[in-house]
């Protein structure tokens, strides 16, 4: 799967990117290596699912999808 990110610089400094294909997918960095670092643990936590929240009866399944 690919992403676009938008990445802004910070008025403070550092820097701040938002995911706009995830709703309120953000983080920020005081630099660049640490903005992409941050970037990637963001993204997993905003697509992760708990799913001992989520019923499932059953005849569901749960499947894991690349794209």
């Amino acid at each position: 799967m690919k992403l676009k990110i938008i990445i802004h610089e910070a008025e403070e400094g550092g820097f701040w990117a938002e995911v706009p294909a995830i709703p309120g997918c953000m983080t920020q960095g005081d630099d660049m290596k640490e903005l992409i670092e941050n970037i990637y643990d963001a993204v997993e936590g905003c697509l992760s699912i708990d799913l001992e929240k989520i019923k499932i009866g059953k005849k569901d399944s749960v499947m894991e999808l690349a794209v």
